[in-house]
């Protein structure tokens, strides 16, 4: 038979239990509830300790469960996905041990949200047409690759102009992202740049926002949208738990998984 655990998808302070409904990750139907110690808890639900999925239905289930709570706390600090501890009384003494840090966490990131925005270009033929006039060399090469007759000495200058395309596509969705970002510099605390994927993509960046202020962010995207409406797409989501902010590492005395 096998043992369950207690699966944990965030930290916060309460002084009463929270009970969130049969809504845990694993597809069992699990209640997620609180285990707490002096005002301060995790939320959890049971799972088995010997077997844990990761696929993008558990994956979805995590993040749901942190954003119910979000409708109840100001202040919560998401658990990795994937984190399961063995007993209640191993949350119990973690949370005694941490206390001191886990409430500066919580203090330090009551009403923060966090707000995703995603760029892309529309025309990437237009994108390499400007790369091709901003840069000299990369025009020059291109003129000898054009008139020269040697196939292995045009197969390697074909390649050297590859790579600097490919350094002037990077140079530049650095430039463009940093352009979107200081719009936004009044009104968030901080921001992450997050890994971009494919060459249209110019931009995946977190930021930080007071929870006030959603409202003005908004405004900000739709100004920016009208601006660049012809050149980029933007996709924004929020606001979302502080994933990109805080990377807590948790290792109680027992930790299994």
């Amino acid at each position: 038979m096998q043992r369950d655990g207690k699966y944990i998808y965030c930290i916060i302070a309460s002084e009463y239990d929270v009970n969130l409904g049969p809504i845990g990750v694993g597809g069992r139907g699990d209640l997620v509830s609180t285990i707490g110690f002096e005002g301060l808890c995790m939320v959890v639900s049971d799972h088995p300790l010997s077997k844990f999925v990761v696929n993008p239905e558990n994956m979805l289930a995590h993040q749901k469960v942190i954003e119910q709570v979000m409708k109840e706390f100001r202040s919560v600090i998401p658990i990795r996905f994937g984190t399961i501890a063995a007993t209640p009384d191993e949350i119990r003494n973690l949370l005694n041990r941490r206390y001191s840090e886990f409430m500066e966490l919580l203090r330090q990131f009551e009403n923060k949200v966090e707000f995703n925005v995603r760029g892309t270009w529309k025309k990437m033929g237009d994108i390499y047409k400007e790369i091709d006039n901003e840069h000299v060399e990369l025009q020059k090469i291109r003129a000898e690759i054009e008139s020269m007759e040697d196939k292995t000495k045009r197969d390697k200058m074909i390649d050297e102009a590859g790579k600097l395309v490919e350094h002037a596509l990077i140079v530049k969705k650095e430039t463009e992202a940093g352009e979107i970002i200081n719009s936004f510099r009044r009104s968030v605390f901080e921001y992450k740049l997050n890994k971009t994927t494919g060459d249209a993509m110019f931009m995946n960046t977190a930021f930080l926002v007071n929870s006030g202020r959603e409202v003005e962010f908004d405004n900000i995207m739709t100004e920016i949208g009208a601006k660049y409406n012809d050149r980029s797409d933007f996709v924004y989501t929020a606001p979302l738990a502080i994933f990109n902010f805080i990377d807590l590492k948790i290792f109680p005395e027992k930790w299994e998984l």
